[in-house]
């Protein structure tokens, strides 16, 4: 920014050398004007107020010293920085100076050192000042909208009606009165695509970005006690723009309530909720960037809550009707009358289908996987989400998760039951000529998906077990009794004596009859041991 800066002396080629001088050291600096006497400057200066002035005392028709009064009263307390020029050295000359502020004192010959020295210094002193000014009008801007700030937010939780002495005090606080009227509350929030939310403080610099560009006025900004940003200001279709602009710009989470104008600073608090139940129909509707309250102030569709139907699609989960399961859904959340609900039968719905379906499965059929888990979690709040269309298709992806969890579950339970009918008709008939296909079909399995399953629960194939349950059998009977070998192989299932050395030999390591020898001379020496 250009200073300007006024030399008035008397002498024509002292104008123009220091004009000329400046310029020259000093480019794009300062705009320099010329008077001749102190008359031609005091009139000057009254059209174009310089910052700077640098004047002679000795000239015709008014001197400096009477400049000096002139320019005392025309600059009513912003009195110019003033240089004087003389070529007198006198002392009274330098006393009626100080009397009026003057900043230095140069004698002609002007000295080009002191001079731009002088200007130097007069330059940075003028640039302190008036970083100072901004800072100190920084503050107390940034004060005013603190409090500003604070003392709306006591209006936008206020529960009981304020008294007229309440009112004005606000209204006196705030500077209500400078409010373009009528005026528009919208309150605004920014939802990613995850679900996370934006902080308030990111958002505000966001919305002051955005509102730069347009021609709204924004009087306050604040936030509420969950976070939003609360806008309060004029016109209405500013804040439309703002919210159409956040979305040409990409900004596709930015999200915006508005309330209906009103004139009066009693009409806030009302302002605020109407705008925050709008703000929370744009979960219904997933093109709108913001909502009016005036679509959506009627009262809204709300329906009886669908408990038989909630219970009737907890007891489909881990069955084979899926399709039916998604068809519904659809009819508990009522989605063909998405249009005209109330938003709080969908709250309600949800919160119904988190505790009464989904907690309960996890209750009955513990946890399920990780992936599971965590999109259990995620739905458990359908305000986690940009839309109630995301909401609902992660509940769908959540419920059909489940229902093959559950399957999962159910199947494993039936398949160890017929396991452990399968091992038990086996130790019952282990002296039959069994095989694997009479057993599966006792248990009424497919025989190839039995052969896999019965591997997996006894982590042995069919024969190998069915030796093993044989040769036990056998060996309790070589200890117990003193039959014939051949007689004990057929009791436990061999066809042949030579079968039954061959399998017991093949599983213990040694034939029968050793086995019976080596056991009975233990019994021996035990009995003679305890004898002793």
């Amino acid at each position: 920014m250009k200073r300007t800066l006024l030399i008035v002396d008397d002498e024509k080629n002292i104008r123009l050398g220091l004009k000329t001088m400046i310029e020259r050291e000093y480019p794009e600096i300062y705009d320099i004007q010329l008077a001749g006497n102190g008359q031609i400057a005091i009139e000057q200066y009254r059209k174009t107020p310089a910052d700077i002035v640098i004047t002679d005392i000795r000239m015709p028709v008014m001197d400096g010293i009477r400049l000096l009064e002139e320019l005392t009263l025309a600059a009513k307390g912003e009195e110019p920085v003033i240089i004087i020029l003389s070529g007198y050295d006198d002392f009274e000359y330098a006393k009626t100076a100080i009397k009026y502020k003057v900043k230095d004192y140069l004698l002609k010959p002007i000295r080009r050192e002191e001079l731009f020295g002088q200007l130097e210094r007069i330059n940075k002193e003028l640039t302190d000042q008036e970083l100072l000014v901004q800072r100190r009008a920084e503050e107390s801007d940034l004060f005013r909208k603190i409090h500003r700030s604070n003392i709306i937010q006591q209006l936008l939780m206020e529960k009981e009606p304020l008294s007229e002495l309440q009112l004005e005090k606000y209204s006196l606080e705030i500077g209500f009165e400078k409010f373009i009227k009528p005026f528009t509350v919208a309150v605004v929030n920014f939802q990613y695509e995850d679900g996370s939310r934006m902080n308030t403080n990111e958002l505000q610099s966001l919305v002051e970005r955005l509102s730069s560009t347009l021609g709204n006025r924004v009087e306050v900004i604040t936030s509420d006690i969950e976070g939003r940003l609360v806008l309060i200001g004029s016109p209405k279709n500013g804040f439309q723009q703002l919210s159409k602009l956040a979305e040409v710009k990409g900004w596709h989470g930015l999200r915006m309530g508005l309330s209906s104008e009103q004139y009066q600073l009693v009409d806030i608090t009302t302002q605020y909720h109407e705008a925050v139940r709008a703000l929370q129909y744009t979960f219904l509707y997933p093109q709108a960037n913001y909502i009016d309250y005036e679509v959506v102030k009627e009262e809204r569709q709300n329906f009886q809550l669908p408990l038989e139907n909630i219970r009737r699609l907890a007891n489909m989960l881990g069955t084979d009707h899926e399709r039916d399961m998604m068809v519904l859904l659809g009819s508990i959340f009522q989605t063909e009358h998405l249009q005209r609900i109330d938003i709080s039968y969908l709250e309600r719905v949800s919160r119904l289908i988190n505790e009464q379906v989904l907690d309960e499965i996890f209750m009955v059929y513990g946890e399920a996987s990780v992936e599971v888990l965590k999109l259990y979690r995620k739905v458990g709040n359908m305000f986690n989400f940009q839309t109630f269309h995301d909401y609902y298709r992660k509940l769908e992806h959540l419920l059909i998760s489940v229902n093959d969890y559950v399957t999962q579950v159910r199947s494993a339970y039936t398949e160890n039951g017929d396991m452990k009918e399968a091992v038990a008709f086996i130790e019952e008939q282990y002296a039959r000529p069994l095989n694997m296909a009479m057993v599966s079909n006792h248990v009424s399995l497919n025989y190839s998906y039995f052969s896999e399953a019965f591997k997996a629960y006894t982590g042995e194939n069919f024969v190998l077990f069915l030796k093993k349950v044989r040769i036990r059998k056998a060996k309790e009977l070589l200890v117990e009794s003193s039959v014939k070998l051949s007689v004990i192989g057929e009791s436990v299932g061999f066809e042949n004596s030579k079968q039954f050395s061959r399998v017991f030999k093949e599983l213990e390591g040694v034939t029968p009859h050793e086995y019976r020898n080596k056991v009975q001379t233990v019994v021996k020496l035990k009995d003679g041991l305890e004898s002793i």
